[in-house]
Formats: C-alpha cells, sequence, structure tokens
C-alpha cells in the first residue's frame, strides 16, 4: 500500500536555503589566503618564461654564428639547454623544500600556516 505525502507542510530546496544567517560557517570570517605561497608562483613563472626563450634563443643564437647552418647541431644544443632549466627548477625545488623542513624541525618558523578545512 501506497502512502501520499503532505506536500503543503514541506518546505522546498530553496526554502530550506534561506536560513544563510543561521548557518555556522555563516558567522566565520572566510580564509581568502592563496593555498601556495606567491614565491613558489614567482618561481613557476620565471622557470616557465626560462623554458619557452631559453632552448629557442640558442637554437636561433647557434644555428647561423656557431653551426654554420647546421640545424641538428643548433636544435642539439637547445635539447641540452631545456635539460638545463629543467634540472635547474629541480635543484630550486628541492633546495625549498628542504628549507621548509628545517623550518619545521627548529620550531614550525615562518610561512607554514595551518590551513582549516571549511
Amino acid at each position: 500500500m501506497a502512502t501520499r505525502r503532505i506536500i503543503s507542510q514541506e518546505k522546498t530546496l530553496l526554502e530550506k536555503d534561506d536560513r544563510i544567517g543561521s548557518s555556522p560557517a555563516a558567522s566565520e570570517k572566510s580564509n581568502i589566503t592563496p593555498a601556495v605561497p606567491a614565491s613558489v608562483i614567482i618561481k613557476l613563472l620565471a622557470f616557465t618564461f626560462a623554458m619557452i626563450v631559453i632552448p629557442i634563443g640558442s637554437y636561433f643564437l647557434t644555428v647561423d654564428r656557431l653551426f654554420s647552418g647546421n640545424s641538428t647541431y643548433a636544435g642539439a644544443t637547445a635539447a641540452i639547454m631545456a635539460n638545463v632549466v629543467l634540472i635547474g627548477y629541480i635543484i630550486v625545488a628541492m633546495a625549498e623544500d628542504q628549507g621548509d623542513q628545517e623550518n619545521e624541525k627548529k620550531g614550525g618558523g615562518g610561512q607554514v600556516e595551518e590551513k582549516k578545512d571549511l
């Protein structure tokens, strides 16, 4: 046997959602700090720019001046320079990670903050 619900007493989802002021999160100020520090973003953008400019620039600088039109050697030079930039990024990232770990060991230092989940 099926039962019938009384619809007039139930609230719709929109009516239930009108109580924004009484929700627990409404009284708290929202945390708008970025998840990643600005220094990390700047390093990433700098290495991205270097990954584009250095290999292409090294190709065009060496193709006529150093290798007398031999594009194979100039392409190899560009590939080597791309790897140099990549290795440089890895070294900088590892040094930054080790610095963060040393700060945590010394007593929870500077820029590391605990984030709250909402």
